[in-house]
């Protein structure tokens, strides 16, 4: 089979030696296992893991205004403390979710917001067109930047042995490093719900920092254990539990929307959903046995049709689990039924995170 249609990382090349299983990821050639999911899944909840994450989008905003600029644009209240990242949601005027992103603080006038990489040239006009009144300089350096995701209980520790300072950088925050020669920055974050950092290079280092990783006994790990390892962690996926059909309130996200702040993006549509309230909500279940839930089934609760799923999957810990939008009366405890492959499966509502860590 050939991808010669799609665009492929820095680590295409090194991820195909170590046996990853290459498939089309919106348009981007990446791995959607190695060994094996469980084995993925198992590295990353108990060790350490791997991911190619070389697909994610680097946005760099800079002037006087970059600070101002980010607080309009996003509903969070972006920190511009030195060093200190954000997660926020990036509205539309209807207050529905264009993407979620992190916003990092570099200087007080100089900010790096990562992005997912299906939203990159979407993004990217959005910022280039609320910038237009801001004192702001916006930079689409994607393609000039590669990513590893080293996640796991032991994955700091393992990232100090290659990169000095891994295990003094506190939780969401930034540090620019030098290793292998180049200007990079790692960041105390990830996707998994597990510890572990994120580490930037230029496209022609980044092969060296995963031959590190790996000389170090990390596990190459593939998009199919980073789903089901972030919906256990009750992360949403953008474009199928977060779109421009829905808010950050409807998406379970409230905490994101600070509504005290002078303006942003999107402010006076959800300042009105609120008053007025909502309809559905994104909600999770566990299945009572064996099944599993996929994106497009439907909820019931009895005859009545309450839902319809947006992200399921299989979970070495939990089985079936799954999230969706339904109704606001389906609340924790309420016993639904999955319709999957035209059978209907009990589950039980839940609160999200389905897994919740030691960090």
């Amino acid at each position: 089979m050939t991808h010669t249609d799609l665009k492929t990382t820095p680590l295409c090349a090194a991820c195909e030696a170590a046996g990853g299983k290459m498939v089309d990821f919106h348009g981007w050639l990446l791995p959607v296992q190695f060994k094996g999911i469980l084995a993925e899944h198992k590295a990353v909840r108990e060790a350490a893991g791997m991911f190619d994450v070389s697909h994610m989008g680097q946005f760099f905003v800079e002037g006087k205004d970059a600070w101002p600029f980010l607080q309009y644009i996003n509903c969070n209240n972006i920190k511009n403390t030195l060093g200190v990242g954000t997660y926020s949601h990036i509205l539309t005027e209807k207050g529905t979710i264009i993407d979620d992103a992190i916003s990092f603080c570099l200087t007080p006038e100089k900010f790096l917001v990562v992005v997912n990489a299906a939203c990159i040239d979407g993004d990217f006009a959005w910022f280039t067109k609320q910038a237009k009144n801001f004192n702001v300089t916006v930079r689409n350096e994607s393609a000039d930047w590669a990513m590893i995701a080293l996640q796991g209980p032991k994955a700091v520790e393992t990232a100090d042995k290659v990169v000095a300072g891994a295990s003094d950088l506190p939780r969401f925050h930034i540090k620019e490093i030098e290793l292998f020669g180049a200007r990079g920055y790692m960041t105390r974050t990830g996707y998994t719900g597990e510890d572990g950092v994120e580490i930037m290079l230029p496209n022609n280092k980044i092969v060296e920092l995963w031959a590190a990783l790996l000389a170090h006994g990390v596990t190459p790990c593939g998009l199919g254990a980073r789903d089901v390892l972030r919906l256990e962690a009750g992360y949403l996926l953008n474009g199928a539990d977060a779109d421009q059909t829905r808010t950050p309130y409807e998406a379970n996200c409230g905490w994101v929307v600070k509504l005290a702040k002078e303006n942003f993006v999107g402010k006076e549509a959800l300042a009105a959903q609120k008053a007025q309230g909502l309809k559905e909500k994104l909600t999770a279940f566990v299945l009572k046995s064996a099944g599993v839930p996929r994106a497009g089934c439907k909820i019931f609760v009895g005859a009545e049709e309450k839902g319809t799923l947006t992200s399921g999957t299989y979970s070495p810990l939990f089985k079936g689990i799954a999230v969706g939008y339904a109704a606001l009366d389906v609340t924790a405890g309420t016993e639904v039924e999955i319709e999957i492959h035209g059978k209907r499966v009990k589950a039980d509502t839940v609160k999200t995170p389905f897994y919740k860590n030691r960090v």
